[in-house]
């Protein structure tokens, strides 16, 4: 990202209202602003938060070029005064956010921004773009790899995705929900995802017979052979080359064969057959990988049905979440700063999955102290505390009457402060640690929310101090 420019990576009304707050000497108000999203990917139980790391380039490096106020001015919209204050801008807002690899539910707050209102209105463009697209495919990652009950997945989708950046940053995403590694050889180089993979069935084609294809790959890797078997026939000549092979080039050598491949025709059959074949040769230890069009119910189905893979690789339907490929994150206004108080501000709608929560806020997860999982989350007031020695009483902030008092809990505030003033003051886990934190709070989860077909809905309730605020704000509003 420092190599791109993306200042103007914006919508262009995000510009003219802050032409129009300039111009309305509202420059220094200060505004709170909260990304949330609405509804899960594939409705499923929980999305996984990601893409903060590119947040936080994004916002560190936040500035206007010459040839961007140029290219301002030649819209013949803007004032003069406001393209100075451009030129010399400077990020300054705090940003709270919840960690990569969180689980994330609906409508709580997952980015808070509060500044002047300019700078917070501004990066709304970016906030989404980048934490919508890194936690959508983070989130298709995660079910695939629960779908595959242990076994490994590599995420394969770089061809497919939908942009450069779509691949780069989606490979990272994916490994955040639980891939072992990408085939976006960029994505090791820029962030440590293990980069894997073979030979294509060009390879193959290329030599005057697959065993000779066969032959020259093994030679050439040795340590490291994993050969694609289905470019002819999978049983009648793959497998039986692949194991010729291995006896005649491989163990003599003093290693063993790492795996066969099969990206076409009924896998599930295949892998059973081509498990025997490769077990009475005395290859138990050479592994089955699956491609082809994989995705998380694909993958099920096979396990259910005997498949013996030890390896998914999944592309498109990942890189893309292609059964649900959009993430609605939404950046709302939710207070301003009024002579140092904090005014709380609604949004409202006849669609009352539009109505927002008002407020500064900050967002809290119950935890079960017996059993280690998640009970529910709360937004609450920013300053309110939770008296972990006391019951608590959640309850539904839609339909009232559903309660529920928690005891033996521990509450944890999942969002943390990752700018003060423009200033960064998170540093970034390690990739591997994000990943491995994301199994750990995954596992938190009841095994119900985690359900593919109606998952059990989690739980994400308002304290009473901050549905009062909500309830007095709709009702002043209803008057109008």
């Amino acid at each position: 990202m420092d190599d791109m420019k993306l200042t103007l990576l914006t919508d262009f009304y995000e510009l003219t209202m802050a032409n129009g707050y300039f111009a309305n000497g509202m420059k220094d108000k200060i505004a709170y602003f909260d990304m949330f999203f609405r509804n899960i990917p594939d409705e499923g139980g929980f999305a996984i938060m990601a893409g903060i790391e590119q947040l936080i380039e994004y916002l560190s490096d936040l500035k206007f070029t010459d040839e961007d106020i140029e290219f301002l001015r030649s819209k013949n919209i803007f004032d003069e005064e406001f393209l100075q204050y451009l030129k010399n801008f400077r990020f300054t807002c705090d940003v709270w956010a919840v960690p990569e690899g969180t689980p994330i539910f609906p409508n709580e707050p997952i980015v808070i921004v509060r500044g002047p209102v300019i700078e917070a209105q501004f990066i709304e463009t970016m906030v989404l773009l980048i934490i919508n697209h890194q936690s959508l495919v983070a989130t298709k990652a995660n079910r695939i790899v629960r779908a595959s009950q242990g076994r490994a997945v590599m995420e394969f989708g770089s061809r497919r995705a939908q942009g450069t950046a779509a691949a780069i940053y989606g490979a990272r995403a994916a490994y955040i929900g639980g891939c072992v590694g990408t085939a976006c050889t960029i994505s090791d180089k820029e962030f440590g995802v293990p980069a894997l993979g073979t030979m294509a069935h060009s390879w193959v084609q290329m030599f005057p017979t697959e065993l000779d294809a066969f032959r020259a790959y093994a030679r050439t890797y040795p340590s490291e052979c994993t050969l694609l078997v289905d470019t002819y026939n999978v049983l009648k000549s793959g497998v039986p080359n692949a194991i010729k092979v291995f006896r005649e080039e491989i163990v003599p050598r003093g290693f063993r064969p790492k795996g066969i491949r099969i990206d076409s025709g009924d896998i599930t059959y295949l892998s059973k057959k081509a498990r025997k074949m490769l077990d009475e040769a005395g290859f138990k230890d050479c592994k089955i990988i699956a491609s082809n069009s994989l995705d998380e119910y694909v993958i099920r189905d096979m396990i259910i049905h005997g498949a013996q893979v030890d390896l998914f690789g999944v592309g498109e339907r990942l890189i893309t979440s292609k059964t649900s490929p959009v993430f609605d994150g939404v950046y709302k206004l939710v207070a301003v700063e009024e002579n140092g108080r904090i005014v709380p501000r609604i949004k409202v709608s006849e669609n009352t999955a539009k109505i927002t929560n008002p407020g500064f806020k900050t967002l809290w997860r119950f935890f079960d102290n017996e059993t280690g999982t998640a009970i529910a989350d709360l937004i609450s007031e920013h300053d309110e505390v939770i008296d972990e020695s006391q019951p608590y009483e959640l309850f539904d902030p839609e339909f009232t009457w559903k309660r529920k008092t928690v005891t033996n809990f521990r509450a944890e505030k999942l969002l943390v402060k990752i700018f003060d003033k423009g200033r960064c003051v998170y540093e970034s886990p390690k990739l591997e640690d994000i990943r491995r934190q994301c199994m750990e709070k995954v596992d938190k989860l009841w095994d119900e929310v985690k359900r593919f077909e109606y998952p059990h809905r989690y739980y994400v309730d308002l304290s009473l101090k901050l549905w009062n605020i909500k309830d007095r704000l709709l009702k002043e509003y209803s008057k109008v």
